[in-house]
């Protein structure tokens, strides 16, 4: 009898199974539709801020007594240096000196959204100066996060007309009034992120083969703060873009001679009932810009936010 011919092992080829791909970070921001019509809303304000001497129809500031109150879509005309008259559509009426107000709302765009835009960009970076000590260094954790309370103990918009009041009335003293109380809540967010990142192994294993200080908050704890800090930028913009709107309203922001959507607002206040108009576009222009703005934070936070993500 001959023995059974051995057995062969059988051999499997291994194959590499790829994993299923993550979408990108970009990806799920085009899939967000807050993100999608926010953005492009505040894209289309920020260009009507940009080309606005191109599209006004009128010098924001010219005054033009016998053509005040006229209604959205009247007609003025008024004589030239040489003497020749000339004849200029009003698409949006004009006030009660005769301004023209479509010209007035397209300005009133730049002052607007520069003011927001240049709050939160400065509110971010030094209240993540200032979290990131505070969250790092333990012996200044205690003495930065006191003064932080005390600023947040002042409601933000008493705190805004205190400081506009100290001071004389311009965009630099209205822009250092709004972001003075947008730089605790920063503060606290960044504090927070880095207390939590600053226990993991990887900050600790860098601690402890001796990394410098600035090297080690740049590499290992700033990229956590980038996500939140987007999201927080977009609010303060929002929110600094209103609380220059009531300012500019009570009469104690900026001048009346510098066009934006609160003054604007503030001087219809006194023929609101005859003359909406005053009112009604800059009104509009503003609600929109907030709205947009504070979309495309939820959009940021749902999309950047790990949490936000698992709970969707």
């Amino acid at each position: 009898m001959t023995a059974p011919a051995a057995s062969t092992p059988l051999t499997t080829a291994a194959v590499d199974i790829p994993a299923p791909s993550k979408p990108t970070v970009w990806r799920k921001l085009k899939r967000n539709p807050s993100v999608i019509v926010g953005a492009a809303i505040v894209l289309v304000m920020i260009f009507i801020g940009l080309i606005a001497p191109l599209i006004a129809t009128n010098d924001p500031s010219a005054i033009n007594p016998a053509a005040r109150n006229r209604l959205p879509m009247a007609e003025s005309s008024y004589r030239l240096d040489d003497g020749t008259r000339k004849t200029m559509l009003h698409y949006m009426g004009t006030d009660t000196l005769g301004r023209d107000v479509y010209s007035r709302v397209i300005y009133g765009a730049q002052v607007s959204i520069f003011i927001g835009v240049t709050v939160a960009f400065f509110s971010v970076v030094i209240g993540l100066i200032i979290g990131m000590l505070a969250g790092y260094f333990r012996w200044l954790d205690g003495i930065i996060m006191r003064i932080m309370d005390g600023l947040m103990a002042i409601p933000a918009i008493l705190l805004a007309i205190a400081l506009v009041s100290l001071s004389r009335a311009g965009v630099l003293t209205v822009i250092v009034a709004i972001m003075v109380p947008e730089i605790p809540r920063v503060v606290r967010l960044v504090r927070s992120v880095v207390l939590s990142v600053r226990e993991e192994p990887y900050v600790e294993a860098a601690i402890t083969v001796g990394t410098p200080t600035l090297p080690l908050l740049i590499r290992h704890i700033l990229p956590n703060t980038i996500a939140p800090l987007l999201v927080q930028g977009t609010f303060i913009c929002a929110s600094a873009i209103l609380v220059e709107a009531i300012l500019s309203f009570l009469g104690i922001g900026i001048p009346p001679e510098i066009p934006t959507w609160g003054n604007i607002m503030a001087e219809g206040r006194q023929v609101f009932r005859l003359f909406p108009h005053n009112i009604l576009y800059p009104g509009i222009f503003l609600a929109l810009t907030v709205l947009a703005v504070n979309m495309l934070g939820d959009g940021l936070r749902d999309t950047l936010d790990p949490k936000m993500e698992k709970r969707g």
